[in-house]
């Protein structure tokens, strides 16, 4: 059976140009780059080779960039090292409700330690109101904490009109980009974030690696304390084989991302099209415009999303309902809830996320097997039969 993933957004592939640069770390390159002697001397070259190519990649400088285990600890070292350092300056968060969980839950467990959190809504298209954003501050935000792109829809947010508010203000900015970075150009300078977080396994890097930028001048307590790895920022024996991965997916990106996105653009929009063409009752969540181009999140009326996942499943064919975060959960989206979809639409929905081995072969396999499954689940269902 031919296999086809469509989960990119869950998580990619390893690059094998990204193979090929760390399988001397798994060799002859095994120093500890705390380690002074000439093992540890070699090994720590390339963790700042790695720092600089993170770096270029959102237009920071290098020494801005601390390495994490994940895009979730990036977060979290954003959001609670924010609060526990301008804690005596006001307790007040700003956020949206349509955030990866690795903020909303800090941001709800910040609230039970007494912090106040403002969870801003979202219009139908998934998009934040900037008149609401000025409005919830007060002179008791210290963070405000928005995502670049929504990991279920794909709507990007205004990340510039959101710094210049918040710089303007005096507020720290964290901005979780893990979907969009090595999809969409970043310039952190550009956009006025203060805090950045990325994960490697979202382009191509393996898992159990990520960054935050900390804009120069910021100070963050920090979330693990230890050794002095990181100038102090992050302590732990560094994960190199990782770090250097991240570096040379951050160089593919860079390299491939304009000609990658405009073609990946494509055969999204040869997917969405021969959905729309071919089976009734769907609707495409998430902004027209404003979204990173490999994700397109598909609610299929009068059928569960689950049950199409399994059927899609049998067929070879990898999709998700949503974030993989969430899943197991029989709770609709909280990303399409928040953009006011009924709750019977929203069990309903597909995320296809594409990637850098997707071809126009895939896509056709698809839309020559979907229709024919919608239309035995929508045969199965009470509520299809009620409504025809």
């Amino acid at each position: 059976m031919r296999k086809i993933y469509l989960d990119y957004n869950a998580t990619t592939p390893i690059h094998p140009e990204v193979i090929e640069e760390i399988k001397p770390f798994i060799t002859e390159r095994f120093g500890n780059p705390s380690s002074i002697h000439w093992a540890g001397r070699e090994v720590k070259k390339y963790i700042e080779e790695a720092r600089e190519k993170v770096a270029r990649l959102i237009n920071a400088d290098p020494m801005e960039i601390v390495f994490t285990s994940s895009g979730t600890e990036a977060d979290n070292f954003a959001i609670k090292g924010t609060v526990e350092t301008f804690k005596e300056k006001g307790n007040h968060i700003i956020t949206t409700s349509v955030e990866h969980p690795a903020v909303l839950n800090t941001c709800k467990y910040l609230e039970k330690c007494g912090y106040r959190v403002t969870f801003l809504g979202v219009d139908s298209y998934g998009m934040l109101d900037l008149d609401e954003l000025k409005s919830a501050i007060t002179d008791k935000t210290i963070l405000i904490s928005v995502m670049f792109a929504n990991n279920e829809t794909g709507t990007i947010f205004p990340i510039e009109e959101i710094g210049n508010i918040a710089r303007q203000k005096g507020i720290i900015f964290h901005c979780d980009a893990v979907q969009a970075a090595g999809k969409v150009p970043i310039d952190v300078k550009k956009l006025n974030v203060d805090l950045l977080a990325i994960s490697g396994h979202k382009f191509y890097a393996p898992k159990g690696i990520g960054s935050l930028y900390i804009r120069r001048g910021v100070k963050l307590r920090p979330l693990i304390h230890g050794g002095h790895q990181e100038k102090n920022r992050r302590a732990g024996t560094e994960n190199v084989i990782g770090i250097v991965a991240l570096g040379k997916a951050c160089e593919i990106a860079l390299r491939d991302m304009e000609k990658e996105s405009q073609r990946i653009l494509g055969l999204r929009r040869r997917l969405e099209e021969g959905i729309l063409k071919t089976i009734k009752d769907v609707t495409i969540n998430g902004h027209p415009e404003s979204r990173i181009p490999n994700t397109t999140n598909i609610s299929f009326h009068y059928i569960e999303g689950e049950s199409l996942i399994l059927n899609l499943d049998l067929e070879g064919i990898a999709a998700s309902t949503g974030s993989a975060c969430t899943s197991g959960t029989l709770e609709p989206s909280h990303v399409l809830m928040a953009m006011g979809i009924d709750p019977v639409v929203a069990q309903g929905s597909v995320r296809f996320s594409l990637g850098k081995w997707n071809t126009e072969e895939d896509i056709d396999r698809v839309l020559e097997i979907l229709p024919g499954i919608v239309e035995r689940l929508r045969s199965m269902s009470p509520l299809y039969r009620r409504n025809k």
